[in-house]
Order: structure tokens, then sequence, then C-alpha cells
């Protein structure tokens, strides 16, 4: 199964999936591409790095959604991609993406779904004062992590814990379920 992997920042998630692949735990997993709309994100020169190609594609040089996602799809296409890996890609997916790649465009967010969705999951999470939060790997739908939930995996938030001690709590259960996710996935082809 080729992925595309879309990312937006450093690309921690990129690594842990890139590990999973290189450890063959995600045999039937081929990195194909990572895309990227920050010309400057770290996990491009990761992925260059490990030889997996690579793509910038500014959203400011389109007229419009439509026409950003027109060329991503072409892009896609290209690379005969399967699958779609948001990992830390910080755009809402539109319709002709939505449309190419149904039930094919995964995401990790860093809440226990149905609960803070949206950019800052950790950060209301921790200022609401829950006691446990965790990771949420879904569907991508029309709605902002709104789509059916396909594993989550929680994490207890102590006294002790600040924001900066809860999201790497986070990306410690980030980086073992995303993989874990995508081995499921790909075994039921």
């Amino acid at each position: 199964m080729k992925i595309a992997i879309f990312a937006s920042g450093t690309g921690t998630n990129y690594q842990a999936i890139a590990a999973a692949v290189a450890a063959g735990q995600l045999p039937q997993v081929e990195l194909a591409l990572v895309l990227s709309d920050r010309p400057q994100a770290p996990v491009l020169a990761k992925a260059a790095a490990d030889h997996v190609p690579t793509v910038f594609v500014d959203p400011k040089a389109y007229g419009s959604k439509m026409a950003f996602e027109e060329h991503v799809l072409e892009i896609l296409q290209n690379h005969q991609i399967d699958l779609i890996v948001l990992a830390g890609y910080m755009r809402i997916i539109g319709q002709i993406l939505l449309a190419a790649y149904r039930g094919k465009i995964i995401n990790i967010h860093p809440s226990l779904l149905p609960s803070f969705p949206g950019k800052n999951g950790i950060a209301d999470a921790f200022a609401y004062g829950v006691k446990i939060t965790g990771a949420t790997v879904h569907y991508v739908d029309d709605g902002i992590d709104t789509g059916p939930i396909i594993a989550q995996e929680t994490i207890r938030i102590t006294p002790d814990d600040t924001l900066a001690t809860i999201t790497e709590k986070m990306h410690q259960i980030e980086h073992r379920l995303y993989p874990a996710v995508l081995a499921e996935l790909t075994e039921k082809g």
C-alpha cells in the first residue's frame, strides 16, 4: 500500500512511521510521498534524508482551495497513492481530496475525540482540567476531527504534569499508536 504523509511541521509522527517501515513492522506499507504546505517544514528534510520523495505545495500560489487541491490530487495520482496519512498537517481537507480519497484519509489527533477537537487539543484538555486524555486516530470526513474513530489510547494527567510534560506523553503514545493502526489497516487491505 502506497501512502502519502501530509505534514506541516517537525515530522515526529512521520519518523515513527518511517522507523516502523524500516524495522519491518509495516511490510505492506511503502512510504511513497511526504507532502507539506510549508517550504521549511523540518519533515521535508527528514523524509529526503530517508530517500522518500517530498513535495512542497504552496496553497497561496493558487486562486482557490479547489485549485490547490486539484494540483495535490494530480500529485497523489502520479505517485499512485492508496492512503493519505495526516501527521501534523495543519490544513482542513476539502471536497476535492475527500471525494477522491473517501475512507482513505486518516488523521491522528491529540485528544480523546469527540472531546477537544481542533488545533489545540492538548492545551484545551489541560486547561479544562481533565484527568485523562489521549490520542485518537480517525478517518477524515467533512467536519473537523469528526470522522469515524479507528483507535484511541489514553494517558493520565497527574497533578505534577505541565503542558510540556503532557505534550511529551502525547507524542510517545502517538508514535506507538499511529504505526499500530497502519499495520492493522494494511493487513485488512
